[in-house]
């Protein structure tokens, strides 16, 4: 051990890194909300297949970069290219619910409804991770899922395609945590985050590229702008993002990522004028707090091990 290894860490440095990373994370949920207002503003004039190739194409200018500074090529060795490929089916499917939302439904219904995915991974943790789950855990996603039924109750008036919408929400939420789960396991195979998120961006590019030849349709100038807007913002976000979890504390950070809420009900409110209702707001505000309190839950047992 050197002498400096010995020292304790700087109680200013670590004060001002705790700061820097909540800020960031701040930053990166209110620019994924920008990211779903564009995709929103785009609406159905845009097939979604054409919209997600945009969004991981645009996203792999900022992500070069970071390649560079990774390492180049080098940083981009695949060890086991089947994990990216399931990594890849998962956050497609993710991202197609995900953007079919933001056209048919309201913002903060599709960000809330995105918030299950601790939900979901807790219960998946059980039969892939061998994880197990204490009756605390378990009350609380059952409880969040209450608050998912408050949110998506019945209503006069809901469409077919709004209810399609909520569906795929929820099915692009459980392939999230899928997702979770696969880089996970690649992180502990020893692939590097870069490979992980640049494969990510060029095999969806690939897929959602030959989806989207049968129903092109030519962008105008301001569609050209949104589709460049999702791709970017959302990639300067996921580096932000990523950026703040590798110097500050995941137990600290995770909670700010639920501000997301607040961005989309402001956006949505001021732009499409889209106000939850009383039991919007209950329900959101059951899901969120299952979701921090499994955060809890697990920061804590995480502690004990």
């Amino acid at each position: 051990m050197t002498e400096n290894d010995s020292q304790p860490l700087d109680p200013a440095l670590t004060r001002r890194a705790r700061r820097r990373g909540i800020i960031l994370v701040i930053l990166a949920a209110a620019s994924f909300s920008i990211s779903a207002a564009f995709a929103k503003t785009i609406g159905t004039g845009i097939p979604v297949a054409e919209v997600i190739f945009f969004r991981n194409f645009f996203a792999l200018i900022p992500l070069l970069p970071v390649v560079i500074g990774a390492g180049g090529l080098a940083a981009l060795r695949m060890r086991n290219p089947g994990s990216h490929v399931l990594r890849m089916i998962f956050g497609m499917m993710g991202m197609v619910g995900s953007f079919y939302g933001y056209v048919h439904l309201p913002l903060v219904t599709v960000t809330a409804l995105g918030f299950t995915m601790p939900l979901f991974l807790t219960l998946l943790a059980i039969p892939i991770l061998g994880e197990k789950v204490g009756w605390r855990r378990w009350l609380a996603v059952l409880v969040g899922f209450c608050g998912v039924l408050l949110m998506v109750r019945p209503e006069q008036g809901t469409t077919d395609t709004q209810w399609l919408a909520l569906g795929l929400c929820l099915l692009g939420s459980l392939a999230w945590a899928l997702a979770m789960i696969t880089i996970r396991k690649m992180g502990q195979a020893g692939e590097s985050g870069v490979a992980i998120v640049f494969w990510f961006a060029f095999f969806s590019s690939v897929l959602a590229g030959i989806a989207m030849i049968p129903v092109w349709v030519w962008p105008s100038p301001v569609q050209w702008a949104l589709l460049a807007g999702i791709g970017l913002v959302s990639a300067i976000a996921q580096i932000m993002m990523t950026d703040a979890y590798r110097k500050g504390e995941a137990s600290l950070l995770a909670p700010f990522e639920y501000s997301a809420i607040i961005w989309t009900t402001a956006l949505g409110a001021l732009i499409w004028a889209e106000m939850p209702d009383a039991w919007d707001f209950l329900g959101i505000l059951v899901l969120v707090g299952a979701g921090l309190y499994i955060w809890y839950r697990e920061m804590k047992l995480g502690v004990k091990r």
